[in-house]
């Protein structure tokens, strides 16, 4: 974490390791025990992140008198789930098109709605288990600040509109968009309502502690080195269960057996100092709206409960054989970018202090398509990756999880993420330089963008290809 006295516009200096602004009230002397020899379980889940969490949750709703376990290598939340930006949104990393080519029309739909659902689902939650995690759905807005960006704008709320989803999408004037942000350059833009923000620490917090109040055990300090046919083996002892579930997100290829099932990239963040009042009023800041704006590297942005802009992106390097390191989480040039984009949405912003630098890795499949399944006979389960759309993603999944590992009936179970097969990433290192091409062409596309004023045609060819969008 960095220091908080810096001065006016400066920063202290970024430390090799840094602390994400959600973890700064956390008391991190505190651990839960480690496993200590061998134990059974009806479920054995790897990961205590929200995958990880969200299945244990409804699990036990749905069942008090199941024995759930959960293995974490360091501490609950460690991951992704600890160091998001905090939205938790209904994007869905894959266009509803492709979802319609590889599986059908109606199930794209059926997709959009869960998805929407989701949001809502979580805002129930936390107020029924009085979780505080300060949730606030007061949605998302994508700006359009340049020609190519408002035609592509338009074209989004066009196309949600013939594809079947109506007011998904409302398409936004200059005035009305700045009214939400009042960002430098805005044309107009777009908004959905199905975005809530909220404190993803606190939510790990809490989902923790409720399924520690309901019989689970978490047990921290705890690296699995093995997943089979249900068991789960460390170094520190087995789990023997009816189903052992994997929710390791981008740390799965660290598993020899998953190395080329998911790519881990890394998404650095900032946090500024809290603004005055009167500054947050004047650039759209006041409320707790999630915003961005439509380039294709993307980047996301919110206002905090206690004033703060927090701001990320996309960008850093994809690391050789999917190597991930706490010294990844911290990228001086990447998270400079990062500062110059928010200095460019708000040149009123350059002398207010950055005060934290964090990033960590999230999972990318090869098609970019979240799975959910379970392989009754094998006794193993798994959930995601989400491509950095999991906040809410990881909800979804605990709740198909359940129904899957309880045999419950539901309409969840018919969504084209349950028992996905994304192909297998290319071996290196085709699949270093096939990804930080990727990255590249992402940013060749918004500097085609800035020189033509038309939506990019590098753009156009890498969504057709990966159906990202």
């Amino acid at each position: 974490m960095v220091a908080r006295n810096a001065p006016a516009g400066q920063d202290a200096a970024a430390p090799a390791i840094a602390m994400p602004l959600w973890r700064e009230d956390r008391e991190l002397t505190f651990r839960r025990p480690a496993l200590s020899g061998n134990t059974s379980a009806d479920v054995a889940i790897v990961g205590a992140g929200f995958t990880g969490l969200w299945a244990a949750y409804y699990l036990l709703q749905a069942d008090p008198s199941l024995k759930v376990v959960l293995l974490e290598r360091e501490f609950a939340g460690f991951g992704a789930s600890g160091r998001n930006g905090g939205w938790a949104s209904s994007i869905f990393p894959v266009s509803l098109g492709r979802v319609e080519q590889l599986y059908s029309h109606q199930s794209a739909l059926d997709l959009q709605a869960a998805m929407n659902e989701t949001v809502a689902e979580i805002g129930q939650v936390v107020t029924d288990e009085g979780i505080d995690c300060e949730y606030a759905r007061d949605g998302f807005i994508s700006l359009a600040r340049s020609q190519a960006q408002w035609a592509r704008a338009r074209a989004t709320v066009a196309g949600a509109e013939k594809f079947g989803t109506p007011g998904q999408w409302k398409l936004l004037d200059a005035g009305a968009a700045r009214e939400k942000i009042n960002a430098a350059s805005v044309l107009g833009g777009i908004y959905t309502e199905h975005c809530a923000l909220l404190h993803p620490d606190k939510l790990v917090r809490g989902l923790a502690t409720w399924v520690e109040d309901h019989g689970g055990v978490i047990y921290e300090d705890t690296a699995v080195d093995e997943i089979g046919k249900g068991i789960a083996r460390t170094q520190r002892g087995s789990v023997t269960a009816s189903v052992v579930v994997r929710a390791t997100e981008a740390f799965t290829p660290e598993f020899p057996a998953y190395r080329r099932s998911i790519a881990p990239l890394y998404s650095l963040v900032v946090a500024t100092a809290p603004l005055p009042r009167q500054l947050r009023a004047e650039l759209g800041l006041g409320g707790r709206t999630a915003f961005n704006d439509m380039r294709n590297l993307r980047i996301y942005a919110h206002p905090t409960s206690d004033g703060r802009l927090v701001f990320g992106g996309r960008g850093a390097p994809y690391h050789f054989r999917s190597k991930v390191d706490p010294s990844f989480d911290v990228d001086e040039k990447i998270h400079e970018k990062i500062i110059t984009t928010m200095h460019e949405f708000f040149p009123a912003l350059r002398d207010v202090p950055i005060t934290h630098r964090w990033g960590g890795p999230l999972g990318v499949p090869r098609d970019w398509f979240p799975s959910v399944g379970y392989d009754k006979r094998n006794k193993m389960a798994w959930a995601g990756p989400y491509v950095g759309d999991g906040v809410a993603t990881s909800n979804l999944a605990g709740r198909i999880l359940r129904n899957l590992i309880l045999d419950k009936r539901d309409t969840l179970n018919s969504l084209p993420v349950v028992n996905h097969k994304s192909p297998k990433w290319e071996v290196e290192p085709f699949r270093w330089f096939g990804v930080n091409a990727g990255l590249r062409a992402a940013a060749t596309a918004d500097l085609e963008e800035r020189v033509t004023s038309k939506p990019s045609k590098i753009s156009a060819l890498m969504e057709k290809l990966t159906g990202a969008h």
